[in-house]
């Protein structure tokens, strides 16, 4: 059986995080089998998205659901994905069809944001195909911690997403 015919309509499943003191958002494309499982962002534990934030801060890696929404709060960091629903095959972003894109204007004009970064290319061409100009904020593309990035080692990750801090900081 092909992909295309193992690919399944999804609505995401995970509301967005954004707190009224959001400074950053950051847009990743749709959520994996594994998050949708556990219901949040990023939930494949291979996944180097939460020791990234947590390493650029030097705090422990949030663990439960509530530690890792506490800790986007505290550092003023809004969450979500470009893709509202679309036709998917298990994870694979190369797979997605037929997307229909988040309100992502909507979600920017609830919070003081002022910059937006995608984790990956991926979320990065998706929103540019699909959704390109509805933010009106300065947009970039940072390199992606999928496991299966695997030619970027989590210290390389970490000096990348050093922005994300500055920003979400006030710097």
């Amino acid at each position: 059986m092909s992909g295309a015919e193992n690919a399944a309509r999804l609505v995401h499943p995970i509301a967005p995080v954004a707190g009224p003191e959001a400074r950053v958002l950051i847009l990743g494309s749709f959520p994996s089998v594994k998050s949708r499982e556990v219901g949040f962002y990023y939930g494949h534990p291979q996944n180097r998205f939460w020791r990234v934030l947590a390493a650029l801060w030097g705090e422990p890696c949030p663990g439960s659901t509530a530690e890792k929404l506490a800790f986007l709060h505290r550092r003023h960091i809004a969450l979500w994905d470009v893709i509202e629903s679309c036709e998917i095959t298990g994870s694979s972003d190369a797979s997605i069809k037929n997307a229909r894109i988040n309100d992502l204007a909507g979600l920017v004009g609830k919070a003081p944001i002022r910059s937006v970064f995608f984790n990956g290319r991926t979320a990065e061409r998706l929103y540019l195909r699909h959704a390109s100009g509805t933010i009106a904020l300065p947009c970039r593309a940072l390199p992606s911690t999928s496991p299966a990035n695997a030619g970027w080692s989590e210290a390389r990750l970490i000096a990348a997403w050093q922005p994300v801090r500055d920003l979400a900081d006030g710097m």
